[in-house]
């Protein structure tokens, strides 16, 4: 049985606890070594099989996943954040449904959630947005040619970029094809690790002090009109709003 697990941005303690719990099982825990916290797998069994896949294939993972199954062993996949948001796994439950290995997938804090943490912001205000784009900028890895940056900017919804921090000047210059230029942005490096770091500004002054801070990588970047002060209150908790669980007040 292989596990899929989310560990967090960061915070040992934003694991999830039946994370946590299926690495203290594990006999063998495969982790992304170059982003996962290493606190993480910290309680692991003192016996367990550790593989850091920073430097490993996805031939050489799934041949240690195989190897496992074989043996009756049970596998702890660690991902940073959630799995789901960039964590190539696909590739790797489709190798093993060919393969005929079950498993299953533990969701976990995805780092733009630990960015609106880190600001105490929240994505969706009311009259402000309610839509929350996670994206990336065209780089190694290409984009469907609808979602570049510059197209999605024009729907002005909460935007968190991944990926991209260390082409700050081209992730600026295609937010302006939507945005205006004194939107606010804020980029966060390593949220919520002990050395974590915010950057403030607007889109006309956010690149140069990201690149006075010496950011260049594990950031993310946030932009839209939620990072403002302006919005509406909510009708959930408006005292002339009724709904199934409340009636209007006078």
């Amino acid at each position: 049985m292989v596990c899929f697990i989310g560990a967090g941005p960061g915070d040992p303690e934003l694991i999830t606890v039946k994370g946590q719990k299926l690495i203290k099982e594990a006999d063998v825990i495969i982790y992304a070594g170059s982003l996962v916290n290493p606190e993480v797998i910290k309680d692991a069994k003192k016996d367990a099989l550790i593989y850091n896949s920073a430097d490993m294939t996805l031939e050489e993972v799934l041949h240690i996943m195989k190897d496992a199954e074989q043996n009756k062993k049970k596998v702890a996949r660690v991902h940073t954040g959630d799995p789901s948001i960039y964590g190539a796994i696909r590739e790797q439950m489709d190798a093993l449904d060919t393969i005929g290995i079950s498993y299953e997938v533990v969701p976990g804090v995805s780092s733009f959630v630990a960015a609106a943490a880190a600001l105490k912001k929240e994505f969706t205000l009311p009259g402000v947005a309610q839509t929350v784009i996670l994206t990336r900028l065209e780089g190694r890895t290409a984009v469907p040619e609808g979602e570049r940056l510059g197209s999605l900017a024009r729907h002005g919804a909460s935007m968190c970029i991944f990926l991209s921090v260390g082409m700050m000047d081209k992730v600026v210059e295609e937010l302006l094809e939507g945005y205006e230029e004194n939107t606010p942005v804020a980029v966060i490096y390593r949220a919520s690790w002990p050395d974590e770091k915010v950057v403030s500004g607007t889109l006309k002054d956010i690149s140069e002090k990201v690149k006075k801070a010496g950011i260049t990588k594990t950031a993310q970047i946030v932009v839209g009109d939620f990072l403002g002060n302006r919005y509406e209150l909510s009708k959930l908790y408006d005292k002339s709003f009724s709904h199934e669980f409340r009636s209007a007040k006078e």
